[in-house]
C-alpha cells in the first residue's frame, strides 16, 4: 500500500489510504465519524455531529475570498461491502487492501471505496491545506448513503448557510450531473411450509457463480446478468426433474447487482444424473447468452448431506413463478436525457430458508409517478403468488435545472481548464442532492467526480490519472466561485 502514497495528487492519496484503513459499513460508521471528528478537531476547525451521525466541518475563506459565496463540499462517508466467494476478509474489522494496476488503483478482491471515499479525502485534502484559494467552506459527510440515504434524509434545516453545494460522488471525469434518479426499496416476504425430505433422494448445491456484478443503478442498463433471475431460470427449467428446493441464497446489497446464487435441491436419485447433465446444458445456453458482457458465468452441481426438510411443492411453484415474472433491469427510458434510464428495477436479494421466503429489491426513477407504477408492478406480480410485500426507504430524485448560476461556472471553467465541452448529464444512480433539496431548497447545486469503474463490485478501480483531472477542476472551481449578491 506505501506506493499510493508516491501518486499524484499526494494529499487526496494520504487521506484516502487513512479513510481505507478505517472500516466504514454503511449503518456501521461509528469507527469513521470518530475518525472525521478527530481529523477536523486536529486542524482546530469547527466540527460537529448533528443528530442522525452526519459530519460537518467548518473553514474560513483565504484571504481575499470571505465575499465569496459559501460553498458546502459533500461526500458520503460509508461503502458498499462486496468481495470475491474465495477472499478472505472481514469488512467489520480490516482496512480496505489497495493495488496500483498501472493506471488504475483497485482492491484485493473486495469494493475498493472509491465510492464515495476519493470525494471524502479529496474535501479533507482542501480542510487540512494552507495554500488552497477558497471562499468558506462547510464540509458536510453524510451517513448511510448507499443503504438507505438516512443521512441525507436526517439533515436539518439550519445546519448549513451555503448557497452552493458540490457533490464530488460523480463516476465519469467528463460529466456534470444535474440531477439523478429516486428510489423506493421493496421487501417481499412468504412463509412455507416444511415437509420432511423423502427416502430414496439425494442432495446438489446449484452454485451460479461468476457475473461481474456491479452498481444497480450506473450499470443496469449494461445487460450484466442478475444471479436471482438466472437461478431461477435454471429452476424453473428444470422442474420437470420434481426436485425440491431446501434453501436458495443469492445476493446480498439491494443496490448491488448479485453476482452470485445458491441453491440447494433435493430430487429422486434416479434422476440425480440426468438433472446434472441439463445443468451442464443450461450452463452453456447461459454462457453462449452472456459471454460478451460475463464470460466467466459458471453453473456447477455437486452432492451435498440430505437435508432434514424441503419446500412445499405448492410454495416452490408460486416462488419460480412469481420470481420469472417480476421485472427486473430498464422498465423505462427517459424522454428528456438521450439513452438515460428513467426507470429500473434490481432483484437484489433471494433467501430461503427455514420455512421464511425473503425477496429485497431496489426499484429506480427520475419520475416519481413511475417509480410507484413499477413498484406496484412487482406489488402485483408478487401478490398473486401470495406474498407480502412492503414498500419503504422512498427517497426523492434531483429534479434538473438547466439554468443552475453554478452550471454555468463549470462549464466554462471546464472549457477552460481542459479545451472541450463537458457533457451534461442527469444519471440513474440515487445522489444525495434531491433529498439535501428539501430542508434546503434554495442551494444550487452539482455534481461531478472522478473516473470510477466496477462500483458495487469487487471489481471497482479509480483510475489515477482522471483522479489528478478532478482534483484540478475542483481547485478552479474553488477560485472562481462567485461573489456574493
Amino acid at each position: 500500500m506505501n506506493n499510493i502514497l508516491h501518486l499524484e495528487p499526494k494529499e487526496i492519496w494520504k487521506n484516502f489510504s487513512a479513510l481505507n484503513a478505517v472500516p466504514r459499513p454503511s449503518k456501521k460508521e461509528e469507527r469513521v465519524i470518530a475518525f472525521m471528528v478527530n481529523f477536523g478537531k486536529e486542524l482546530g476547525l469547527d466540527t460537529h455531529v448533528d443528530a442522525i451521525g452526519n459530519v460537518i466541518i467548518k473553514k474560513a475563506a483565504t484571504k481575499g475570498m470571505a465575499n465569496r459565496k459559501t460553498v458546502v463540499l459533500q461526500s458520503h462517508l460509508d461503502m458498499v461491502h462486496q468481495k470475491n466467494n474465495d477472499t478472505n476478509f472481514n469488512f467489520d474489522t480490516q482496512g480496505i487492501k489497495m493495488l496500483v494496476d498501472g493506471d488504475w488503483l483497485k482492491a484485493d478482491g473486495t469494493t475498493l471505496g472509491a465510492d464515495n471515499g476519493l470525494g471524502v479525502a479529496a474535501i479533507m485534502s482542501v480542510l487540512e491545506s494552507d495554500t488552497i484559494s477558497h471562499p468558506n467552506i462547510e464540509a458536510l459527510f453524510t451517513i448511510d448513503e448507499e443503504t438507505g440515504m438516512t443521512g441525507a434524509k436526517g439533515l436539518q434545516a439550519g445546519y448549513l448557510n451555503g448557497e452552493i453545494l458540490l457533490n464530488l460522488d460523480t463516476e465519469e471525469d467528463d460529466e456534470i450531473d444535474i440531477g439523478c434518479a429516486g428510489g423506493i426499496d421493496i421487501s417481499i416476504a412468504k412463509s412455507y411450509t416444511l415437509t420432511k425430505t423423502e427416502a430414496n433422494t439425494s442432495a446438489l448445491k446449484i452454485t451460479l457463480s461468476g457475473l461481474n456484478g456491479g452498481h444497480s443503478g450506473m450499470d443496469i442498463h449494461k445487460g450484466l446478468g442478475n444471479a436471482n433471475k438466472l437461478m431461477n431460470r435454471l429452476l424453473y427449467n428444470l422442474q420437470d426433474f420434481n426436485f425440491n428446493i431446501a434453501t436458495i441464497n443469492g445476493g446480498s446489497l439491494r443496490n448491488a447487482i448479485p453476482r452470485e446464487s445458491t441453491a440447494t435441491l433435493v430430487l429422486p436419485a434416479a434422476k440425480l444424473d440426468g438433472f446434472v447433465k441439463e445443468v451442464v446444458k443450461q450452463n452453456a445456453v447461459f454462457s453462449e447468452e452472456f459471454n460478451k458482457i460475463d464470460p466467466l458465468l459458471t453453473i456447477t452441481a455437486e452432492p451435498v448431506s440430505l437435508p432434514n426438510f424441503v419446500m412445499d411443492a405448492v410454495s416452490q411453484k408460486l416462488l419460480l413463478q412469481s420470481l420469472y415474472a417480476a421485472h427486473n433491469g430498464v422498465y423505462k427510458l427517459s424522454l428528456d436525457f438521450e439513452d438515460l434510464v428513467e426507470t429500473s428495477n434490481n432483484i437484489a436479494k433471494v433467501v430461503v430458508k427455514d420455512g421464511q421466503i425473503k425477496i429485497d429489491c431496489l426499484t429506480r426513477s427520475s419520475v416519481e409517478s413511475t417509480k410507484y407504477d413499477l413498484a406496484n408492478k412487482l406489488k402485483a406480480t408478487f401478490e398473486l403468488g401470495g406474498f407480502d410485500v412492503k414498500f419503504s426507504g422512498s427517497y426523492p430524485g434531483w429534479q434538473p435545472n438547466p439554468d443552475s448560476p453554478i452550471l454555468k461556472v463549470l462549464v466554462d471553467l471546464y472549457k477552460k481548464t481542459f479545451n472541450e465541452d463537458p457533457k451534461i448529464e442527469a444519471c440513474h444512480a440515487g445522489l444525495e442532492c434531491g433529498i439535501l433539496g428539501i430542508n434546503y431548497p434554495n442551494m444550487d447545486m452539482i455534481s461531478f467526480g472522478p473516473t470510477i469503474q466496477g462500483a458495487h463490485s469487487p471489481d471497482e478501480r479509480a483510475s489515477i490519472s482522471s483522479t489528478q483531472k478532478f482534483w484540478r477542476f475542483l481547485l478552479e472551481i474553488l477560485k472562481e466561485i462567485p461573489v456574493k449578491e
